[in-house]
C-alpha cells in the first residue's frame, strides 16, 4: 500500500496504526500524508525501511503486534481528529474543510469554534477545492438535478454546498456525494448553519 491508496484494507491498515499508537484519528480508508507520516514512524520505530509505504514486511510485523480491527475500530462513532488548519483559514470567518482528515473546521480568526466529520464527491463528481465564499443558503433545500434533500445548504460553488445528508449519517464512507460536503452531525451543523454569513469564506484543501 502506498500513498493515493483508497479501500478497505488501508482502513485496516490504520486501525492497525492506531493501535500501535502511531495514528491518532479516526480511520477513513484513504492513505494521504497523515497515513504515510503514521508509517514511517512505525517503521523507524520497529528497524525496518523508512519508505512510508507499506511493504511485506512492514505489514507482517505490523500484524504480528496488533489484533484484527474490531468493527467499532475501522469505524468509530467518533469524530476525526482535525489536521492542522490551512494558512488561509487562519483570518476572519472562515469553513475550513480539508479532505485529508475529512472534516469541517468552523473557524474565526484562527479559533475553531465548532468541528464535524464530512465526506466529498466521488472520483465523477469531484469536490471543487481553492477558496471559495458562501454565495447563498437554504435551510430547508431539495436538490433540483438528483431531487435530493438538503437541509442546511451553504452555496460555495455553484451547485456544490455544504449540507446535512442523512444517506451520510446512515452508511458513513460507504458512500459518496455527487460534489457537495455531506455532513453528519445534523445538530452541529444547525447551530453553524445560523452562525454562517453569506459571504464568510470558504476553503477546501488536502
Amino acid at each position: 500500500m502506498a500513498e493515493g491508496a483508497e479501500n478497505a484494507r488501508v482502513r485496516e491498515l490504520q486501525a492497525r496504526l492506531r493501535q500501535a499508537g502511531v495514528f491518532d484519528r479516526a480511520p477513513t480508508g484513504f492513505y494521504g500524508s497523515i497515513t504515510t507520516a503514521a508509517v514511517r514512524s512505525y517503521q523507524r520505530g520497529h528497524g525496518l525501511s523508512v519508505t512510508g509505504s507499506v511493504d511485506q514486511k512492514t505489514w507482517d510485523k505490523l500484524v504480528a503486534a496488533t489484533h484484527r480491527p474490531t468493527a467499532a475500530e475501522l469505524r468509530p462513532p467518533t469524530t476525526n481528529v482535525l489536521d492542522k488548519p490551512d494558512p488561509r483559514c487562519m483570518t476572519g470567518r472562515v469553513l475550513c474543510i480539508s479532505k485529508e482528515s475529512r472534516t469541517l473546521a468552523w473557524m474565526i480568526d484562527g479559533k475553531v469554534v465548532s468541528a464535524m466529520d464530512v465526506r466529498f464527491g466521488s472520483e465523477n463528481t469531484p469536490t471543487r477545492e481553492g477558496i471559495f465564499k458562501v454565495e447563498w443558503k437554504a435551510r430547508d433545500w431539495t436538490s433540483t438535478i438528483y431531487h435530493s434533500p438538503m437541509p442546511y445548504s451553504m452555496f460555495f460553488s455553484g451547485g456544490q454546498a455544504v449540507h446535512y445528508s442523512a444517506d451520510f449519517a446512515a452508511r458513513g464512507y460507504n458512500g459518496a456525494s455527487h460534489g457537495c460536503v455531506n455532513v453528519r452531525d445534523r445538530s452541529k451543523l444547525a447551530s453553524v448553519f445560523d452562525q454562517v454569513k453569506v459571504g464568510d469564506k470558504v476553503v477546501v484543501h488536502w
